[in-house]
């Protein structure tokens, strides 16, 4: 889709476009859609972090708890969105040993235990390596700077799911795509 013609949907055909972007959360591109038009894709990112990051604290939480385990139930089950389930796979989770599903599994619960909810990380920019120390370096940090953290994944996340919807206009300052 072109950034015109998203500048172009009306309100509820712009959160069917968009409201996936932000996990299992469509008030997010229900609220952006007012600060039509966009310039770009980075346009359209910032109008969408904007109402996460002015969201209240309930509301970013439930966003946070809106993104699955990594290697988790329904990633074994096959029933994550399908953007998650390609996101996984890209890391290379979903070729693992049945002990490196034990450790995920382990550090899975211990980060859930200590923050309450899942340990989002973008997985397009991290391997299964790299996402195993990021829980154990995270599980150090408080309440309030995982939050910041998962919000910052979060982002990043939306950001590459975005560039998969719209094509990019050349003035975009996302950067290059990974």
């Amino acid at each position: 889709m072109t950034v015109e013609q998203v500048n172009r949907l009306d309100q509820q055909s712009f959160i069917s476009a968009f409201g996936a972007v932000y996990e299992a959360s469509p008030w997010v591109a229900a609220e952006a859609w007012a600060a039509r038009p966009f310039a770009g894709i980075a346009a359209l990112h910032r109008a969408m972090s904007c109402v996460v990051e002015c969201a209240p604290r309930d509301r970013q939480e439930a966003l946070i708890c809106a993104h699955p385990d990594l290697v988790g139930e329904a990633a074994r089950a096959g029933t994550l969105t399908r953007a998650s389930a390609s996101e996984q796979e890209a890391a290379g989770l979903g070729r693992l040993s049945p002990s490196e599903i034990a450790d995920f599994d382990r550090f899975n619960r211990a980060y859930r235990e200590r923050f309450g909810f899942p340990f989002v990380i973008c997985a397009r920019e991290n391997k299964k390596e790299a996402i195993l120390a990021g829980f154990a370096r995270r599980l150090r940090n408080s309440r309030d700077e995982e939050v910041a953290t998962a919000l910052a994944e979060i982002a990043k996340i939306a950001g590459f799911r975005l560039r998969d919807l719209v094509e990019p206009t050349g003035q975009d300052d996302l950067g290059p795509a990974q």
